[in-house]
């Protein structure tokens, strides 16, 4: 392939919940650079969150290796002929595919002991700010000299993370559900139960089965449990606790799918979770319950979303396994959740 001397290649992240985070600041990078061919590198279980959302001019995606370094040549190779690496993802072996593919400018931050690999780097410093993980993709670019606007600061700048699901995941998703369009029909609630970061971060399961058999009993709503294939125990365990029967899509989903069914719900109950920064973007009315982690920087950045938290005296701690009684979790009751959630459906 010919070397483009006007191009730029973005390193996505590893996890749902952060390529969300980082929409606005790829947003940004398409505006200040239109005339560019840019380009995505991404990992398979995150790239469909970007397709057909008209952000990118192409979407590379990565194979899968274990150990991880050996994805390092086989990816340097796919975006060798770019002239600039924006990398979102702060791992070692992001800043070394772009270092081996001979990239003549790679910008990042110095984590990670990356540093020497780099050409441009930045220093987080959103914490000592307490703002929003948006913005830690957003400064890198105020940092490094890609933007003159210092979003940090500037409080006129809107941070857009809107995604829309296709008229393809829109449909496969009815066929999955059950519907064919939202006329006359009970209230769709999904659950997600499940948080892939750990047991710190999920509401209880005994507790998601109350709710969900009270939403069933006196909503007349259509339950749905969501969920990676890794997840499909948690759903069975909330269904073996129920009175009431749910449906299990856990683990049957790709995430375009996922989208799909986000836009086509009334109301998503879940944990702090990739799904939940889909919802948020997808204009999604949700109840997200917040244990270890921090809701001022990864919550839902979304009008119609209720966060639940209960602050301790230890958070948030930020850890994936609670080494004491998961208090944080503990005191949030089924009462409380379904009371927020019969707030959302009277609404709908």
């Amino acid at each position: 392939m010919s070397v483009r001397t006007e191009s730029i290649v973005v390193c996505a992240t590893s996890w749902v919940g952060d390529c969300v985070m980082s929409l606005p600041a790829l947003r940004e990078v398409r505006r200040l650079f239109p005339e560019q061919h840019l380009s995505l590198l991404a990992r398979p279980w995150v790239a469909g969150i970007f397709e057909d959302q008209g952000i990118v001019d192409e979407i590379i995606v990565t194979g899968i290796a274990r150990p991880k370094l050996m994805n390092v040549l086989p990816s340097s190779r796919k975006i060798r002929h770019f002239h600039t690496a924006l990398l979102f993802q702060n791992a070692f072996r992001a800043a070394l595919t772009a270092w081996l593919a001979g990239i003549p400018r790679r910008i990042g931050y110095g984590t990670d002991g990356r540093s020497l690999l780099l050409t441009k780097r930045g220093q987080p410093r959103i914490k000592q700010l307490n703002r929003h993980q948006m913005y830690y993709y957003l400064d890198l670019l105020y940092q490094t000299g890609l933007s003159e606007r210092d979003y940090l600061q500037d409080r006129d700048f809107e941070p857009n993370i809107r995604l829309r699901a296709t008229k393809a995941a829109i449909l496969r998703a009815r066929q999955l559900i059950g519907r064919h369009d939202k006329v006359n029909h009970r209230p769709l609630v999904l659950l997600n139960p499940g948080a892939f970061y750990g047991q710190a971060k999920r509401w209880f399961t005994d507790r998601y089965a109350a709710v969900a058999d009270r939403l069933i009993e006196r909503e007349q709503a259509d339950v749905i449990i969501v969920g990676s294939s890794n997840e499909h125990r948690i759903a069975q365990e909330i269904q073996g606790l129920m009175k009431q029967v749910p449906t299990i899509l856990t683990g049957r989903t790709d995430l375009p799918t996922l989208m799909g069914i986000l836009h086509e719900c009334d109301l998503l109950i879940t944990n702090d979770s990739g799904p939940m920064h889909l919802a948020a973007a997808l204009g999604t009315a949700q109840i997200a319950l917040f244990g270890s982690t921090d809701r001022v920087a990864t919550g839902p950045f979304s009008p119609i979303a209720q966060v639940i938290h209960k602050h301790v005296e230890c958070s948030p701690c930020l850890l994936r396994e609670c080494p004491i009684d998961l208090r944080c979790f503990s005191r949030i009751e089924v009462d409380e959740v379904f009371q927020a959630a019969q707030s959302f459906l009277s609404k709908r």
